[in-house]
């Protein structure tokens, strides 16, 4: 009992828990960061997957089969090691983080986009068609409104992919939960030697809470979605 005491106050000695709060945070708003530059992207992506060019769907094609192929960790060592000292250039690694997630997340919405932009029934295009709108009119009147209830719960599982996905940051040199959980192990090491149990289930804890909803509410909004398909 005395050990298990001690190894649960670790989080609240000194400022372990603000650090721990603080490192979550990063996570978090790495993550929010890379959908807002990725999600829109995406869409534009997306869109332009089902124009009847082939050289163009090629190409987008192969952007998303990279970022779906490659492992997260080689882009991000990519991103972080390989391509700045190419470039003779210094970036830092919350802004790789960004960028690599955002350019991650815009291949993945593209391909949602996509998917939901074709499911829209011919009939309804032919029908706006017949009323003299263009390709751009289709896609904003008739397309996107159909197909927003398909996108929304695969946008919002893919958020919580991206929150989780963050724990390879501390191999870039952020300070995330999971850097900071390693560091609050390494000094405590010798008072605390069963810190590793505590520190780890509590990051585990921080991660279950932010992305769990998310998943719930993915969770409802297919469940509606099918209802409504169904009725």
């Amino acid at each position: 009992m005395l050990a298990a005491d001690a190894g649960w106050t670790i989080l609240f000695t000194g400022d372990n828990l603000t650090r721990l709060l603080g490192g979550l945070w990063t996570s978090v708003s790495i993550a929010g960061l890379a959908l807002v530059f990725g999600i829109p992207l995406g869409v534009v992506l997306g869109a332009l997957r089902i124009l009847r060019n082939p050289v163009l769907r090629a190409v987008l094609r192969l952007y998303l089969e990279f970022f779906r192929i490659i492992p997260t960790l080689v882009i991000l060592f990519l991103f972080y090691y390989i391509l700045p000292r190419e470039m003779g250039v210094q970036v830092d690694g919350e802004t790789i983080a960004v960028v690599a997630f955002g350019l991650w997340v815009a291949a993945e919405i593209s391909d949602v986009v996509r998917g939901a932009l074709i499911s829209v029934p011919e009939h309804q295009i032919d029908a706006g068609k017949a009323l003299g709108m263009n390709g751009l009119q289709l896609l904003w009147y008739v397309r996107l409104p159909q197909s927003i209830n398909l996108m929304v719960p695969a946008t919002i599982n893919l958020a919580a992919r991206v929150i989780m996905t963050t724990s390879l940051l501390l191999l870039i040199s952020v300070i995330d939960v999971i850097t900071v959980g390693q560091q609050i192990m390494e000094a405590n090491r010798m008072a605390h030697p069963d810190s590793a149990f505590w520190v780890y289930g509590f990051v585990f804890l921080l991660y279950f809470i932010v992305c769990w909803p998310l998943a719930m509410i993915a969770r409802a909004l297919e469940k509606r979605a099918k209802e409504r398909n169904n009725g």
